[in-house]
């Protein structure tokens, strides 16, 4: 595909700290000059079932090409899973309409407190379903800037089943976006982002969503729109669309009107932690609060996943169900236990944080079930921001390549690992690519799970 000549739109403004059902990073030492004024505020959307923690490298990437972190911002959907059919209620799931609205009271809220006459958005798998919809139903003038990565802006697939659901290209919610001559709202700038050929949401078969060998109707160009900036990005997966490094070059030149300055994230000297503990109720992903959850931080060995002494931080979350601020140096690798009414207590093992952010966001793992009967430990190896590639990537836990992962287009963020109970307590080393992180194998018995949660 021929790539369109990108239009940039400028806008002004300085923003304060915004409260309500945003996230933003904790304001950051200058790193490097301070972004030109005519960069505006930047409001990042998340995907189906996902919260804004999945943009945290991205918003250091942004503070470390000198864009003040109060001027970046996360929205966390209370309910981010769409429902099956579009037009039907379902519990702890919403509609088309009711992300839109939610975007739209985030958007008047920003604007509001900032004094800011437009921001840009970007967006990631169903967020840019929102976004284009709050565009295209009179939020132009508000919107700058539109960035959308692997948005399935034609549809999952284009069936005559299912008109109902947002993700069917024949369904009424993607056939009004892209009725018209240009499938793009006038006075915002688009940019799409797309895989050449990775992105699981844009294949022409079915497997993927249930259905081997019937024809989706969709290709990997599935996400480029008429009137937009289209950009291919190579063989990437459909989270990396927007949190790969070479997704950020795209969305800060796009925004910023030139190239970063760098695309490593610039450590700070001090790191304050802190987010949300969200629950799961039913099984469903939301991003309600959860109250009464207790948080511990422990330092620990980067070569074993070994405490280094006691907690370096303990809370309990109240109504709000915020934990933190934690304070921890850039280097240290991190467990943080959380412990939820009703759930498994669940121990994540991280890499270090290089800058701060209150976007740490905490859900409590799967329970235990009956594949994991018998198990003396289960440890999880979870990559949020993007999915294993095999034979793409390297992935390994505890040494082997995981069986759990299936090769070709990339489909999996996590992958499971049962150590038989006499191994209990020992290390458990995961690695993807360059990340490597070291965690230990607690009890099943004492409803415990450890997860490996990779950064990058």
């Amino acid at each position: 595909m021929r790539l369109s000549r990108r239009t940039v739109l400028k806008g002004a403004g300085a923003l304060p700290l915004l409260a309500g059902n945003f996230s933003f990073p904790a304001r950051a030492q200058m790193t490097s000059p301070p972004a030109a004024a005519e960069v505006p505020p930047i409001l990042f959307v998340h995907g189906n079932g996902d919260h804004a923690a999945l943009w945290i490298t991205t918003l250091w990437r942004m503070e470390s090409n000198g864009v003040a972190g109060d001027r970046l911002f996360a929205i966390n959907f209370t309910d981010p899973l769409a429902r099956t059919d579009d037009k039907v209620e379902q519990p702890n799931r919403s509609s088309s309409e009711d992300q839109r609205r939610e975007l739209g009271e985030a958007i008047k809220a920003l604007k509001s407190r900032t004094g800011t006459l437009r921001v840009a958005l970007v967006g990631n798998s169903r967020g840019g379903n929102a976004i284009r919809s709050y565009i295209r139903n009179g939020g132009s003038a508000d919107v700058s800037h539109a960035v959308l990565c692997g948005v399935p802006n034609h549809g999952v697939y284009d069936w005559d089943d299912g008109l109902g659901n947002e993700f069917n290209g024949r369904g009424p919610f993607l056939r009004g976006l892209n009725e018209g001559e240009s499938e793009v709202t006038p006075g915002t700038a688009f940019l799409t982002l797309r895989s050449d050929g990775l992105d699981k949401y844009a294949q022409p078969d079915g497997r993927f969503v249930g259905k081997p060998g019937t024809p989706t109707g969709i290709t990997s160009e599935g996400p480029a729109l008429k009137g937009a900036t289209n950009l291919v990005l190579g063989a990437i997966d459909h989270r990396e669309t927007a949190f790969h490094p070479r997704a950020f070059r795209e969305i800060h030149k796009f925004i910023a009107g030139r190239e970063p300055s760098r695309i490593e994230i610039v450590a700070e000297a001090e790191v304050r932690l802190s987010g949300l503990v969200t629950g799961t109720p039913g099984g469903v992903q939301t991003n309600r609060p959860v109250s009464g959850a207790s948080v511990d931080v422990y330092r620990v060995s980067a070569e074993t996943g070994e405490r280094m002494g006691g907690p370096i931080h303990g809370s309990q979350t109240g109504a709000d169900g915020r934990w933190g601020p934690a304070r921890v140096d850039p280097a240290w690798y991190l467990e943080i236990v959380l412990t939820s009414p009703g759930s498994v207590v669940t121990h994540f093992y991280r890499s270090p944080f290089p800058r701060s952010s209150d976007i740490v966001h905490l859900r409590a793992a799967r329970p235990l079930g009956p594949a994991d009967a018998g198990a003396g430990a289960v440890i999880l190896m979870s990559r949020p921001r993007g999915y294993f590639g095999l034979p793409r990537d390297v992935v390994l836990i505890d040494g082997k390549e995981p069986a759990d992962v299936k090769p070709g287009v990339p489909t999996d963020s996590v992958t499971t690992l049962r150590l038989p109970a006499p191994q209990a307590g020992r290390p458990v080393v995961a690695l993807f690519n360059q990340e490597r992180i070291a965690a230990r194998a607690w009890p099943a018995a004492e409803n415990r799970i450890a997860v490996a949660e990779l950064t990058y």
